[in-house]
């Protein structure tokens, strides 16, 4: 349930205990000497190989469209022989998630999510987020970042000590990434250069580099209007988060590599059916969200949140919000032992912490307890009600409903239908449930961004998400036989 590469962090913490090595050599990606103390080399290969496992074990791989994942392996063995390391082994994997990222980690190992190939509009486009992943790896920036990593997990260790909340952490971290803070802007400059050179060299367009910076700019606003988020921060799964951008240079030096490509590959309507019936959105093993309902086929269960409230789903927990500062986490634990849900939730959750009215409840034929507390948050007095449900014998499903303290009693009632909402799906439910999917159909005349927008299946924003998913800016955008993107039950 939560969008997070937490499954990452080991692979720079692990360099704090790698041999100290003094690296100063000429990278011939990029002409210049690095100095990186703390990998070699094979050192970088070394924490490849062991922590790829873990983010397949974290992500999943996509592998429901054989084609798919062929077209992908195609697209990168292209970029890859025009790289400076076309002699060194390269693996790329597109993941089952519907974050809108990109990243490689040390040893050549490059990751696409399948919610950033749903948001390119090309191969060209797709082909730069992967050219710009593999400058990262030949211009050695993990290795240079490896002592600045190591010494940030340590500052984010102290901040999680002074808050002494880790509940109210995790919630305000939700869909941080973990290792990843961030390359510096002379690192983004230089991948994006050595982007730029991989696609001249493979035959495609440059210039698509910048139209995708574009475009998940506009997907990046768009995610912040979805979160009542106002301003330029950028949501935490998105790749502009971790890759920051100077999209003017971009474009600049797309335009002069472009001169040196004849008939470059742009390959859009390929592109655009090689991704048709891809799973969009939530997959079956994150549950599915629909307007206010959350349910998951494979755990058998469903909730519903209150009104107001959007959802944020991912792998090990699913949050909502709301657009005055309340939130819902909803998570599970496997350390109940048998405890009494009431000694669960003070013992064992709250660590010994005495919270309020506490009480034993019946959650839909489910053992329960319930307490809250008070606490001083960042942004003010903040109260928390706590619900712990005994699901079987080794699972306990958990609601944290936070709000600001003059919210409480306006929330009291909603957030008590939201904890009585969750009951058991039957065998026949959960069949029923389907993922959304992507479905490319070709324009005909007289069709307009609104009409093709009312086949999105969404409760809001049809025609936003509609405009952001196809690059489109107006109806003058659309012309009869063109193929475009919706979104559609199953």
């Amino acid at each position: 349930m939560v969008r997070t590469l937490r499954s990452l962090a080991a692979a720079l913490t692990l360099a704090a205990a790698l041999p100290l090595a003094s690296g100063c050599t000429t990278n011939p990606a990029t002409g210049e000497s690095n100095f990186t103390p703390f990998m070699t080399p094979g050192q970088e290969a070394a924490i490849g190989r062991d922590e790829h496992p873990k983010v397949v074990a974290e992500f999943g791989v996509y592998q429901e469209m054989p084609a798919l994942n062929a077209y992908v392996a195609q697209i990168a063995l292209r970029l890859h022989s025009a790289s400076e390391m076309a002699n060194q082994p390269f693996t790329f994997t597109l993941l089952d998630s519907d974050m809108v990222n990109a990243f490689a980690i040390p040893g050549g190992y490059v990751y696409v999510t399948r919610g950033l190939m749903a948001l390119a509009n090309s191969e060209a486009e797709f082909a730069g987020v992967v050219g710009h992943e593999i400058g990262h790896v030949t211009a050695r920036h993990s290795a240079q970042r490896s002592t600045q990593q190591v010494f940030a997990g340590l500052g984010a260790a102290t901040i999680g000590v002074a808050l002494q909340d880790q509940e109210i952490a995790n919630l305000a971290n939700m869909g941080a990434m973990a290792w990843v803070q961030g390359y510096s802007r002379s690192q983004e400059l230089e991948s994006d250069q050595l982007g730029i050179r991989y696609l001249t060299r493979a035959g495609y367009d440059p210039l698509a580099m910048s139209s995708f910076l574009e475009q998940l700019g506009r997907e990046t606003a768009l995610a912040q209007q979805l979160m009542f988020q106002d301003g330029e921060a950028d949501p935490a799964d998105n790749w502009f988060s971790t890759h920051p951008r100077t999209q003017d240079r971009v474009a600049a030096a797309a335009q002069s590599a472009r001169a040196t490509v004849t008939n470059p590959r742009v390959a859009r309507d390929e592109y655009l059916r090689q991704i048709d019936g891809m799973i969009y959105g939530d997959s079956p093993s994150q549950g599915y969200v629909r307007g206010r309902t959350f349910s998951h086929p494979e755990l058998r269960l469903t909730f519903q949140v209150p009104e107001g409230f959007r959802m944020i789903n991912g792998s090990q927990q699913l949050v909502a919000i709301n657009e005055q500062g309340a939130a819902i986490r909803f998570d599970a634990d496997q350390a109940a032992q048998g405890q009494a849900m009431t000694n669960y939730l003070v013992n064992t959750w709250l660590q010994g912490r005495q919270p309020e009215g506490l009480e034993r409840i019946d959650v839909n034929g489910k053992e329960g307890a319930t307490g809250s507390i008070r606490q001083q948050g960042q942004n003010g007095v903040v109260d928390i009600r706590l619900v712990a449900v005994r699901w079987d014998a080794q699972t306990v499903y958990r609601f944290l409903f936070v709000n600001p303290a003059g919210q409480t009693a306006a929330l009291s009632e909603p957030f008590r239908r939201t904890t009585y909402s969750l009951r058991s799906l039957s065998a026949s439910e959960a069949a029923a449930l389907r993922p959304l999917r992507l479905r490319v159909v070709e324009v005909r005349s007289g069709d307009t961004i609104a009409s093709l927008a009312e086949r999105m299946a969404f409760d809001d924003f049809r025609r936003e998400r509609f405009m952001v998913l196809n690059g489109l800016d107006s109806d003058r955008d659309l012309q009869p036989g063109m193929l475009v993107k919706i979104v559609v039950e199953g």
